[in-house]
């Protein structure tokens, strides 16, 4: 079945093959069976409801889901390359956590293993320290018949232990995220970067900024302790489930510098020196 998928927004995740598109229906469409509109954020509902009508004046079949509907992936659903792009895969899905501020435990649930789990370089897991011994071992299997391995979904650091750290090590690595939510994940970052033992463009670290009544100086000297900590931030703006918070240039700038390693780089330089 030829299916076309379509997105309200471009990420780091989108597909790039012919049959995925952007936004509205192009003057040249390929011929489908099916047009699935995929969305993943709450705010892009209204954009995306839009797009199965702009889609369906040419294709009589239009579908619509993704993640904010409650559609996760599982087992029997997830196909490479699909509704993520070409190299992702996930081998768990749900999380134990319950961060206030994150909604995988609310939409997938506790932790359950994929245990047939498709091949890939880029394991998009939303916490896959907490799968069973047994399970990291056979994800660490098929991770050495990869290149440019990455861990995009996000190492929780006070999970991370030295074996992990050696079989992460053993791998042909691109690179590895951890998170580093508030002051008090700045600890547990730091062990988990010794034992990683990575250079500094390998080993990134998301930081969730302007959360909570955070201020812009408090933002900022939590990503340079992250750098001083020895990983690479990547800054993300915290935005609620319910709306879009449209931040300041300032806010902006701030979470432009500090999620491009060469901006981040050049800025550690100034202040370190």
């Amino acid at each position: 079945m030829r299916i076309i998928r379509v997105f309200p927004r471009r990420t780091s995740m989108t597909p790039t093959d012919n049959y995925a598109f952007v936004g509205e229906p192009p003057m040249f469409r390929p011929e489908a069976d099916q047009v699935h509109v995929s969305c993943t954020f709450t705010w892009d509902i209204k954009q995306a409801l839009h797009l199965v009508d702009s889609w369906r004046q040419y294709y009589p079949t239009v579908r619509i889901g993704g993640p904010v509907f409650g559609k996760s992936i599982d087992e029997a659903e997830f196909t490479p390359g699909i509704y993520v792009r070409s190299g992702v895969t996930f081998t768990t899905r749900g999380c134990n956590n319950q961060c206030p501020f994150c909604l995988v435990s609310k939409r997938e649930g506790h932790l359950y293993h994929l245990w047939n789990f498709a091949n890939g370089n880029i394991i998009q897991d939303n916490n896959i320290l907490q799968a069973d011994k047994s399970h990291w071992d056979k994800v660490i299997q098929m991770l050495r018949t990869q290149k440019q391995v990455e861990f995009s979904g996000g190492l929780e650091a006070r999970l991370l232990t030295d074996q992990h750290a050696a079989d992460i090590r053993s791998l042909h690595l691109k690179q590895v995220f951890l998170a580093c939510d508030n002051r008090a994940a700045l600890k547990p970052l730091q062990v988990a970067v010794k034992r990683l033992q990575l250079p500094i463009r390998k080993a990134r670290c998301y930081v969730l900024i302007a959360y909570n009544g955070e201020s812009i100086s408090e933002a900022r000297e939590r990503l340079e302790d992250v750098y001083r900590a020895g990983a690479l931030p990547f800054a993300q703006l915290y935005q609620p489930p319910d709306k879009l918070i449209e931040y300041s240039k300032e806010w902006k700038g701030l979470a432009r510098t500090f999620s491009r390693p060469a901006a981040t780089l050049a800025e550690m330089k100034t202040r370190i020196n």
